[in-house]
């Protein structure tokens, strides 16, 4: 059955097709789970009419982009199938800016399938689907990930010297230079941030390594990346007493910031701290924790994230007698050097996730944040304007077997930025 660009036109934002990448080949390779219906039959009476009339031939170039710009992103690679002329305007230089600057596109969450495999499904949070992906450069899940405005950062697990930077939308990656720091570390936190108006990036590597003979004192050494100059730099080496770095951190306006867990296993309201170093800034040693802040009550685990260019921290509250059991799960932004909670997951929310250990995944940018269970594949979202928490819809991926673990992260889907 024919459908004139008219038609087609109607429905690109309405619903999503089948296999959104097939039609954008020199994008991405992915395959989009349906979860709604599919598209509804055209009479003939119908498909003469429209055939007749094409609305786009009457619109000039920069209208068509200027509409285009509003629709999702999966809509965009189904609008490039279209027809030669659409397909041209959605992979120029100018569209991808407009597209990129004029609506602000809603973060997607990636969720592996298992453990050992670096394929998955990204959530579209406005049309509500799933899309199957599979991510260059990564060779396992389990691999460090950092994410910034459209890049995705990838470190392997094993000798933690390999560092991809990649865009999942449009499958562009690069390997950069390796760290100029020791591969064996205990503890490793990787960051990431991108400069959009000069189309530049900086990755953050934070070593934690014990002090031979001393489970007291760690070797604690920041590294930093910049895109511009492809070069590295060692930034701090400190010794830390009675705390240890470990694998959350995150770069937010200009500021590092990174989670220190305790090694003296005192009272269970000190087993988490934040550090903060400012990027601008090269130091030496024994200036890391003048900068301590304190957590704001005792923590089963944080996760730390960038929401406009504003510190947020999703944590697991812990049990009165038990601190290493989570009974809840509250969020806080950090204003100055307070912490303010902003809200807190309601108890059928919470038990919603069956079974949910003392860690968990979270990430976020914009105004969401993602929050999974490792132990299953739901998701749960809170969008910050709206102080709304909603369960995603039911991801394509299911528990083959008890222990099996599932573990993703967040992401901009953008398709203007490369690495």
């Amino acid at each position: 059955m024919r459908f004139s660009r008219g038609r087609i036109w109607t429905r690109l934002k309405m619903e999503a097709e089948t296999s959104w990448a097939n039609h954008l080949s020199n994008y991405t390779n992915g395959e989009i789970v349906e979860n709604g219906d599919s598209y509804s039959e055209q009479s003939d009476e119908e498909t003469k009419e429209n055939a007749s009339f094409s609305m786009d031939f009457l619109l000039p170039d920069d209208l068509l982009e200027r509409i285009f710009s509003y629709l999702p992103i999966a809509s965009i690679f189904r609008a490039g199938s279209v027809c030669k002329r659409w397909n041209g305007i959605v992979t120029s230089r100018r569209f991808l800016w407009s597209f990129s600057n004029v609506v602000s596109q809603i973060p997607w969450y990636f969720m592996f399938m298992s453990s050992d495999e670096p394929s998955g499904y990204a959530y579209d949070p406005v049309l509500k689907k799933w899309y199957g992906i599979d991510l260059p450069c990564i060779e396992r899940s389990n691999w460090f990930v950092a994410s910034s405005s459209g890049l995705v950062c990838f470190m392997d697990n094993d000798c933690r010297n390999k560092i991809y930077v990649c865009n999942p939308i449009t499958k562009q990656w690069r390997r950069i230079l390796d760290p100029p720091c020791p591969k064996l570390t205990d503890y490793t936190a990787l960051g990431m941030s991108v400069n959009r108006e000069l189309q530049s990036y900086s990755v953050s590597v934070v070593r934690s390594k014990q002090v031979p003979g001393n489970f007291f004192q760690w070797d604690l050494s920041i590294h930093i990346y910049n895109s511009e100059t492809t070069t590295w730099g060692t930034y701090v080496t400190d010794v830390l007493s009675g705390w240890r770095g470990g694998d959350e951190s995150i770069i937010c306006d200009g500021i590092l910031y990174f989670l220190i867990y305790s090694t003296l296993g005192g009272t269970s309201d000190h087993r988490h701290g934040l550090i903060t170093f400012n990027l601008s800034n090269r130091s030496s040693r024994g200036i890391l924790m003048r900068t301590f802040i304190p957590m704001p009550c005792p923590l089963t685990c944080g996760r730390l994230m960038n929401l406009r260019e504003r510190l947020v921290m999703v944590g697991g509250i812990g049990k009165a007698d038990r601190p290493d059991v989570i009974k809840g799960i509250r969020i806080w932004v950090l204003k100055e050097r307070q912490w303010e909670e902003i809200a807190k997951m309601p108890q059928r929310f919470f038990q919603g996730f069956g079974e949910f250990d003392d860690v968990f995944a979270s990430g976020g940018t914009d105004d969401l944040v993602y929050i999974q269970s490792y132990g299953a594949p739901a998701l749960l979202t809170f969008d910050l304007n709206q102080r709304q928490w909603r369960w995603s819809q039911k991801c394509p991926v299911s528990k083959r077997f008890p222990l099996q673990l599932f573990t993703g992260f967040c992401f901009d889907p953008r398709l203007d930025i490369v690495p």
